[in-house]
């Protein structure tokens, strides 16, 4: 990607530079005249959500160091404190709002705030997702309030006949709006053509994009300039899907105006240079690269010493006949041949295998169940698994009667099918 284009968001014209301020290191010249990100926040005293939406909102100008990294100059920090009302001006220019807060300073109730913001009567800054993955909508503090002194009439009594019309239709321009503020935002950031082409493709969908830009290479080199994060960190994974499912274009109208404009901004990064493709001169291998030896391959190297094929180990030797190696096999060094070794005796041919006998069918078992329980119950099993006879009693015997109280002599004891229990029927006083 291009170095960061230097821009310069409404209400913060570039002032002159003090001569002298006290706590900051004024002088330009050397490592020490940028300085990181986040020591840039510390100094502006902001925090770094707040920076990373100054950086957006082009308060605050950066650019690109030789690592890639983003700094500020230190005369841009100069420039900032030395403004008036510094840091409560820079804070408030940052501030943004959801909708109970909004509607707060509206004097709405959230309700209403929610339909004006609906009806594309206010612009949403960001978004973030709660703990249930929904997107939540934040604003300007100061584009709520430019609201209520340029539209008073919104406020109060009966909606107009057009914000009726667009939300009985279920149109919601949260999402619309916010994406052309960020496509206009990324656009001011950057010089570089095929940058600008690949912004603008953000707002269509694959489809869509596949009909615009047929060529599969020009789309491909979107996806390596295209910019992931507009300043500094990545958001977490599900921040990024549900920017993408929110970048694309959703409207008939909104689509035809992201189609004229990505074909505006394709010429103009085709007159500067094509795409890169992988037949170009950054794709190919140089011929002097390394190369692993000893691996199997399917392709030669190149000869080295003029006649023969090329071996490992920088020696020659001649072709191999027809027949016997082929491409993609793996050439191993021939051992010399020795004079003094007495001629090999001829191996005897190999006996024929003598035919196999067939393997005799599994015996089938009676019909019935074959489980190993049943086996286990059977006769054969010694009865393991059923009950054990009782203490006297024969094998397989009849359950008992079972117990209950019988009353006798007005009294009741516990016996076996009423018979007296094992300390006999007690006395009758």
């Amino acid at each position: 990607m291009s170095t960061t284009k230097s821009s310069v968001a409404r209400g913060f014209p570039a002032d002159t530079r003090p001569e002298s301020l006290p706590g900051l290191d004024t002088v330009c010249d050397g490592p020490d005249s940028t300085v990181a990100a986040g020591r840039a926040a510390t100094e502006l005293e902001l925090k770094r959500r707040e920076f990373d939406l100054a950086v957006y909102l082009g308060a605050v100008r950066v650019r690109t160091g030789p690592d890639g990294r983003p700094r500020v100059d230190r005369e841009e920090i100069v420039r900032l404190r030395s403004r008036g009302g510094f840091p409560d001006a820079l804070r408030e220019r940052v501030r943004t709002v959801g909708t109970v807060e909004g509607a707060r300073l509206l004097g709405i109730s959230p309700v209403r705030f929610t339909r004006l913001a609906r009806a594309g009567c206010l612009t949403p800054v960001a978004f973030y997702l709660n703990r249930y993955r929904a997107v939540v909508w934040v604003y300007l503090a100061q584009e709520v309030e430019a609201l209520a002194a340029r539209s008073p009439e919104l406020l109060v009594g009966n909606s107009p006949a057009w914000m009726r019309s667009r939300l009985e239709a279920g149109g919601d321009w949260r999402p619309r709006n916010w994406r052309s503020r960020r496509i206009e935002r990324l656009l001011a950031l950057t010089d570089d053509p095929w940058v600008r082409a690949a912004i603008v493709a953000q707002g269509l969908d694959p489809v869509q994009l596949a009909e615009v830009v047929d060529d599969p290479y020009e789309r491909a080199h979107f996806g390596r300039v295209r910019p992931e994060a507009l300043f500094g960190r990545r958001g977490s994974v599900a921040g990024r899907e549900a920017m993408a499912r929110l970048m694309p274009a959703d409207e008939p109208d909104e689509i035809l105006w992201r189609r004229i404009g990505l074909i505006t901004e394709l010429d103009a990064a085709r007159e500067a240079r094509p795409a890169p493709r992988p037949g170009d001169e950054r794709w190919a291998v140089p011929d002097d690269a390394p190369t692993r030896s000893g691996a199997p391959t399917g392709l030669a190297a190149p000869d080295r010493a003029g006649d023969g094929v090329a071996v490992a180990g920088g020696s020659s030797e001649p072709p191999t006949p027809p027949g016997q190696s082929g491409p993609g096999e793996l050439m191993l060094p021939r051992e010399p041949v020795r004079s003094d070794m007495p001629p090999a005796s001829p191996v005897p041919p190999a006996s024929p295998m003598p035919p196999v006998p067939p393997v005799p069918p599994a015996p089938v078992c009676p019909a019935g169940p074959r489980g190993l329980l049943a086996r286990l119950r059977s006769a054969t099993g010694g009865g393991v698994g059923r009950r054990r006879a009782r203490h006297g009693g024969a094998l397989h015997a009849e359950r008992p009667a079972r117990r209950r109280r019988v009353k006798s002599g007005g009294r009741a004891f516990a016996g076996w099918g009423g018979r007296p229990g094992r300390g006999g029927a007690r006395r009758s006083g």
